[in-house]
């Protein structure tokens, strides 16, 4: 081979090679003082080290030594290095604030209070002359903080004050306001009182709750958040993104998110182009720039009249490529050149630079656009059903206080009167219990708690109606690596061509990979560090040699290539699909067979097989073998797949692997065969409704790329199904902000993580089920909840209207508020019950609950008027020696009403402590009121009823013992016949599914328009003459159909 005949420079092993050291220590060898040059490789200086020299225990930094010392570094310490990492995580300790600071956040961060620049957030051009050597000060970064502020988009800091009172706020609390008003103006304190601690309790319990929640998601958010690598004091470091200030120099590299709008300098291995820069910005060559703005009548004016345009623009060449299609809808990566603005949150996909912080977060281009809409809270489907319940109880509530006004005119009744029987009065109690103060409250309690509970399983919640969201996932599209398998690519034996020596094909391979070890991609992980198995391989690689360009893979060519040097002779190092690597080589049919054949040979075994070849100076390219990749299945992955199809949610696995590698994985892994080739399925010339239905009913997607993700999205959801979407690369926020559950997997990038709705911290498919479990049984609580507070409105709106009109009787209000009050009470344990999980996925079906509801707020009505009809007879009916018509009615209604929530939560499951306690609480509460008469006002508070009653009330209103024993008794029958009622309804399939959505719904027209639509692209081309754009729709080329 013609590398072997090269004079080999062996160099000394890299000062942080454990192995090498080891024996270099004991031997008492030299070390030779200051760095080297990237193209020398160091050598021994003779010199005495002694122990103790600080030389000998503080070896040099990665960023000292050249690039391949460094990869020969990392690939002996990757081992240690992970351990030191893990040690280092279970070390770290987060400071616990004491039991009773609730309002204290679990975060300890310095509230900085930012002052409002003069210049809308533009700096003075002096804080822009950063040197990129050594960046700012410490004291420079304090000064820019006090007027800037942390660098990070935040809502508005809320006022706690304001805070509070938002727990006030909304349409049904405004109905219990006024009641608290028409209380004052009635003169009954009692009411107002208890009004008021109701609203006070609900606002306590929301805050608290909300508060708590938040902060365990807050604790394991700051897990993933932002950082960034900065120029301070000489050196570079890692710190928050939230760190950083104008005139701050960062390293922008490829896997990052650009952490703020920065202006590109010069190429990281290039820093003496700094110079060049500075004399460009000072000559004003660098335009600025608006993403997706800009007037293209005034840029053209200006490409006329000035020569240098395209000079003053591109210079030089391209220094990163990022994925702006988050801002400005571009699919594919833009260049970014010396002098060009890189925008915040976007992702950098290739290169490394250095970059200049030109303003901070807020008034970045995303910070000015996102407080545009600061105002505008998104609480997605879960408000609006909460708005339409809200709004649909006020309505009934005032179209009964309107018949018990035309009922009361018929008893002649007035509008005020110093007893409770008049018109206000029944107005007052009809407001009281005709709204559920607790549902705002303790709906979004239940989505906190959750949210926190989440956490805890190491699913991080962005937003807390992704809940609801991932509840109601009826599709799961999921990546392969790493949360299908086990993330643990390892290279089996390769395949090496005849007259081709291993080693050499194991250091083209390195060569042909990302050396940026900070943010290595998993497949050029396994090569690098696959090299332990290969030391000659490895001292190849110290050879010396230098790397003039790198190109990562792109879908175009589907290969890695590297251009390098060794001495005076020049090689083109790839890596890549087989089929790519042999197109390079002018080889013989026999040969372009026999690899093929190889290829899918280790498909069929489930192995992923990358080409490996090199060409050195103006010879033919050659040949070196096939890399075999193997990425085994998770133990619990089959499992899960099964769990997950019994919960209704089946699993398309979605891989970039060719489709017989895809197949025989969904063999191992217990899913179908349906696997179909993305490209070709989407890009063929298949009619729209052919593409959906093979979509839907696909098991898995072979060769996927980041935009047919979107399209699978998109053609799923245009089905009406809800689908969730894994991901963890920067291409892979389009997809995840496009579904309606997007999930960034364990260890994805930060662009992924800022686009997904959930976050997770714990790798496997295992842990995104359980979440969806986890997310069913909140739902389940609230669902529950929201029956339960529905019936219970109708419950005493249909029997005190008509008892109101029929025989002129009410509750009296005193009780009603308290009522209202126990209710409440009760069902703020509801967050931490224990709930079942559906067996399929969850919707709200408004329709069922209303229908069932009525249902049961109508039995509850019927059980009380039975007890009052008791009331009726001359011995009293259901009451044994003595007692009061208001207390005895106080308590069957308290009671019924309480145990109500154990029939809509289900039987499923076991009621949790929490509920049981505050349930027995209140009802203690309830029977201490019937057994002594509290409230039931003068005389026993017997009213005028028309009929008259016979029965003679307790003169105090006290009722025995005995009575409270039989109303008890009764309750729990009423209960048990409301609860048969209740499965009973449960069991018809038509009550089931009433006010389903048809997930599977199908549109051909509308289908096929869409899918010729897609196959049209606008092409551009500039006009020769004119010298101006034109544009033209063209079909695009049609994949082959074959193999799909």
């Amino acid at each position: 081979m013609s590398y072997l005949s090269q004079q080999r420079q062996h160099g000394g092993p890299a000062d942080d090679d454990v192995e090498a050291q080891g024996a270099r220590h004991s031997n008492g060898a030299g070390y030779q003082e200051g760095t080297q040059s990237a193209e020398q490789s160091p050598r021994h200086t003779g010199e005495h080290i002694k122990f103790g020299d600080a030389r000998l225990n503080v070896p040099p930094k990665s960023s000292e030594l050249n690039e391949y010392e460094a990869l020969d570094r990392f690939i002996t310490n990757v081992d240690a290095e992970r351990r030191a990492s893990m040690a280092s995580s279970m070390t770290r300790k987060r400071k616990v604030r004491k039991w009773w600071q609730f309002w204290k956040s679990s975060r300890d961060e310095t509230e900085v209070v930012e002052e409002q620049p003069t210049d809308i957030g533009k700096p003075p051009a002096s804080w822009l002359d950063t040197d990129i050597r050594t960046g700012l000060t410490t004291a420079q970064v304090e000064e820019r903080r006090r007027r800037y502020g942390w660098n990070e988009l935040v809502a508005e800091k809320e006022n706690m004050f304001a805070k509070v009172l938002s727990y006030f706020q909304g349409p049904i609390l405004y109905v219990m306001e006024l009641a608290a008003l028409l209380a004052v103006g009635l003169g009954d304190w009692i009411d107002f009182g208890v009004i008021i601690g109701i609203l006070c309790l609900n606002a306590f319990v929301g805050f608290y709750q909300e508060k708590q929640a938040a902060d365990v998601v807050a604790s394991l958010k700051g897990d993933i958040a932002m950082k960034a690598t900065v120029v301070r004091n000489g050196q570079e470091e890692q710190i928050l993104a939230r760190e950083l200030v104008p005139g701050d120099i960062i390293i922008i590299q490829e896997g990052q998110t650009v952490p703020g709008d920065a202006q590109l300098i010069c190429d990281y291995s290039r820093p003496h182009d700094f110079e060049q820069f500075k004399q460009l910005r000072d000559e004003d060559k660098f335009e600025e720039e608006e993403a997706g703005a800009g007037n293209g009548k005034a840029k053209e004016q200006e490409k006329d009249n000035d020569d240098d345009y395209a000079e003053s623009i591109h210079f030089g060449d391209p220094l990163v490529a990022c994925d702006q299609s988050a801002i400005t809808g571009e699919s594919l990566a833009v260049d970014k050149y010396m002098g060009d603005t890189l925008y915040y949150t976007t992702g950098c996909k290739r290169g490394k630079a250095f970059a200049i912080m030109t303003t901070s977060a807020k008034y970045s281009f995303v910070g000015r656009t996102a407080s545009l809409v600061q105002g505008a809270k998104d609480q997605g489907h879960f408000k609006a059903v909460m708005d339409s319940i809200g709004t649909s109880l006020l309505v009934l509530v005032m179209f009964w206080i309107l018949v018990a006004w035309i009922g009361g005119f018929f008893h002649h009744l007035r509008i005020a009167t110093p007893d409770v029987q008049n018109l206000l009065h029944y107005t007052l109690v009809l407001l009281i219990i005709g709204v559920p103060v607790g549902l705002p409250v303790v709906t979004t309690t239940t989505l906190a708690v959750g949210a926190a509970y989440l956490a805890k399983q190491k699913a991080i919640v962005q937003k807390l109606t992704a809940i609801e969201s991932l509840a109601g996932v009826n599709v799961l599209c999921s990546d392969k690596t790493g949360t299908l398998t086990a993330n643990k690519l390892s290279i089996r034996e390769p395949f090496v061509a005849e007259g081709q020596d291993v080693n050499w094909m194991m250091a083209v391979a390195a060569l042909a990979s990302s050396h940026n070890i900070s943010s290595l991609d998993p497949i050029d992980k396994v090569t690098i560090t696959t090299l332990k198995r290969y030391p000659k391989a490895r001292e190849i690689l110290r050879q010396g040699w230098v790397t003039d360009k790198f190109t990562p893979f792109d879908p175009v060519s589907k290969r890695i290539t590297t251009e390098c040097h060794l001495g005076n002779d020049r090689y083109i190092c790839a890596k890549g699909a087989p089929r790519a690597i042999v197109n390079l080589a002018n080889v013989s049919e026999e040969v372009r067979t026999m690899y093929n054949q190889k290829a899918r040979e280790f498909a069929l075994r489930g192995f992923r097989s990358l080409g490996v070849a090199y060409k050195k100076n103006d010879e033919p390219w050659v040949l070196l073998g096939l890399l075999s990749m193997f990425d085994p299945p998770r133990e619990d992955t089959a499992q899960t797949i099964i769990e997950a199809a019994h919960l209704g949610v089946p699993v398309k696995m979605l891989t970039g692997d060719a489709i017989a590698i895809a197949k025989e994985t969904c063999k191992m892994l217990g899913l179908g065969t349906k696997v179909y080739n993305s490209e070709k399925l989407i890009h063929s010339g298949l009619t729209g409704t052919v593409q959906h239905d093979l979509v839907q009913r696909a098991d898995g997607f072979a060769e996927v790329f980041p935009e047919h993700k979107y399209q699978v999205v998109e053609m799923l959801q245009q089905r009406g199904s809800l689908t969730a979407m894994t991901g963890d690369g920067v291409n892979d926020a389009p997809s995840l902000k496009k579904a309606d559950c997007g999930i960034a997997v364990e260890g994805s990038s930060e662009a992924a993580q800022a686009a997904a709705d959930i976050v997770f911290l714990a790798p496997g498919l295992s842990t995104i089920i359980l979440s969806i479990k986890t997310s069913r049984q909140i739902f389940q609580r609230m669902k529950a909840y929201v029956q339960y507070r529905i019936a219970l409105c109708l419950h005493l709106e249909i029997y005190l209207t008509t008892s109101m009109v029929i025989i002129n009787e009410t509750i009296r209000p005193d009780l009603i508020v308290f009522i209202a009050l126990f209710a409440d009470l009760a069902t703020v344990a509801v967050a931490y019950d224990n709930a079942h999980v559906e067996p399929r996925p969850v919707e709200w079906q408004l329709k069922k609950i209303w229908v069932i509801s009525v249902i049961l707020g109508s039995l509850l009505a019927a059980g009380t008027w039975i007890m009052r009809g008791t009331l009726f007879l001359r011995n009293g009916g259901i009451v044994q020696n003595f007692g009061s018509i208001q207390e005895v009615l106080f308590l069957e209604v308290a009671l019924t009403e309480n145990w109500l929530i154990f029939v809509t939560r289900g039987g499923q499951t076991w009621p949790s402590w929490q509920l049981v306690g505050a349930i027995l609480g209140v009802d203690a509460l309830a029977t201490i009121f019937a057994l002594f008469g509290w409230l039931s006002g003068s005389g026993g508070g017997v009213m005028q009823t028309t009929p008259p009653t016979s029965f003679v009330n307790s003169h105090n209103g006290w009722t025995d013992i005995v009575t409270v024993v039989v109303v008890w008794a009764y309750s729990i029958g009423v209960l048990i016949f409301i609860a048969i009622v209740y499965l009973a309804l449960n069991s018809f399939a038509w009550i089931n599914n009433l006010g389903r959505k048809d997930r599977n719904k199908k549109d051909t027209q509308i289908e096929n328009i869409i899918g010729h639509l897609n196959k049209l692209a606008v092409e551009h081309e500039p006009d020769p003459k004119t010298g101006r754009d034109k544009y033209f729709i063209v079909e695009k080329s049609a994949a082959e159909e074959e193999d799909i």
